[in-house]
């Protein structure tokens, strides 16, 4: 009977390891897509059933939405609006003071993970301490002449299962590349270290 149990519990959290995983994945991708749709989905404001009067709620065409109109605003950025149109709209932005504020934030977040200049794409080990403490990281600044250290560089160290981080000033010579890819550091840093390294 002992033999028994520990086989069922040896199979039940062998399943744990297997369906939690991939069941929260499902859970998180499921509900961004759904709170996204639900938000932007207008098509219960703009369709009415004839017969009832009541509005006609459409799964989806909020996502939908979003997708034209991210590829339609991608087409005109790239055919129609020259430089120094992009350089008006950014000006009239900076003059716009809370506006500014959210939208420089979201911009050179969204930049960092998809723009042309990746900031999160140079995984480095940093020398934490003299007791060889060491910490993944990613530089995001090499030349910090600006604020008066040149010898320095700006190092961001994301949190294990979290989507923040620090970002930390330290000399450059305690700085060590790691010839991996970014994503792949990513991953093992936001995982606590438990993610497999290729």
């Amino acid at each position: 009977m002992n033999r028994i149990f520990r086989a069922l519990i040896n199979y039940f959290i062998k399943g744990v390891l297997v369906v939690v995983p991939i069941g929260a994945a499902i859970f998180l991708i499921v509900w961004i897509v759904a709170s996204v749709d639900k938000s932007l989905n207008l098509s219960d404001l703009i369709l009415t059933d004839a017969k009832t009067g009541k509005p006609i709620y459409i799964p989806g065409l909020g996502i939908l939405t979003v997708i034209v109109v991210i590829m339609i605003a991608g087409v005109v950025v790239t055919y129609l609006i020259t430089e120094p149109i992009y350089k008006w709209f950014s000006r009239l932005f900076h003059r716009l003071p809370l506006f500014n504020f959210v939208y420089s934030s979201v911009k050179d977040l969204t930049e960092a993970f998809v723009g042309d200049e990746k900031k999160f794409n140079e995984p480095v080990l940093v020398t934490m301490d003299e007791f060889g403490l060491k910490r993944i990281g990613f530089v995001t600044h090499k030349d910090l002449n600006v604020l008066g250290l040149p010898d320095d560089v700006a190092v961001y160290f994301p949190f294990s299962y979290s989507f923040t981080g620090q970002l930390v000033i330290l000399p450059a010579i305690r700085v060590k590349p790691i010839d991996k890819s970014a994503s792949e550091m990513m991953k093992f840093v936001v995982s606590g270290g438990v993610s497999h390294l290729v």
